[in-house]
């Protein structure tokens, strides 16, 4: 059982890196925790108005999310670790992207990370949600929107195409703590404040 004990603290330390604050230092830009939401994600970055820096910080959060996953797949087939290997990875590395150790503990809120990660359990759900993410996201302008519908129907996906599996199971969570960082999002939705994408 402690040989999976690696795997998944590696997937929390990968998670830690925070995109928005490394691409941010690269470009120039301020600290996105200074500004706008103050949450250091793409949609933030995006506020800036350097596209590439956002995208950026969108594709290596995403990365990550479907790396550590990945490798935790290779690791527990190659090495016969325990079934809670993989199902303990993904919630790891989303857990590393809200309170990275590398940045104190001020991450940002998962949507990418959480995107990556189903990604690599099962492609085709990451792809439909990553559509209705975008679907939703281009159409109403409310980037927390898109993210909270996909939140909803991510665990629900998943035990449709997995069954009541371990993995399927640590989906629950991480969709809990999507909506648990989105909550001043849902505040503002609900009084008709939340800021649109690019504003």
């Amino acid at each position: 059982m402690l040989a999976a004990a690696p795997v998944v603290a590696a997937a929390y330390l990968l998670g830690s890196v925070s995109f928005a604050v490394v691409v941010s230092r690269a470009f120039g830009l301020p600290d996105p925790h200074e500004y706008g939401s103050g949450n250091p994600g793409a949609t933030n970055v995006l506020r800036t108005g350097h596209r590439k820096a956002a995208l950026l910080t969108l594709l290596g959060d995403g990365l990550k999310g479907f790396v550590a996953v990945f490798l935790a797949q290779l690791a527990a087939a190659k090495l016969g670790l325990p079934a809670w290997t993989v199902p303990g990875a993904a919630l790891a590395v989303f857990l590393g992207h809200l309170f990275p150790v590398f940045h104190g503990f001020r991450g940002g809120k998962g949507v990418a990370t959480g995107a990556g990660i189903v990604f690599a359990l099962h492609w085709p759900l990451g792809l439909a949600l990553t559509l209705l993410w975008l679907t939703m996201a281009f159409g109403f302008k409310i980037s927390s929107l898109a993210a909270l519908t996909a939140a909803v129907l991510m665990p629900l996906g998943m035990f449709y195409v997995q069954g009541p599996t371990l993995t399927a199971w640590a989906m629950v969570p991480i969709a809990l703590l999507l909506f648990w960082r989105h909550k001043e999002n849902i505040r503002q939705l609900l009084q008709g404040k939340e800021r649109s994408i690019g504003r």
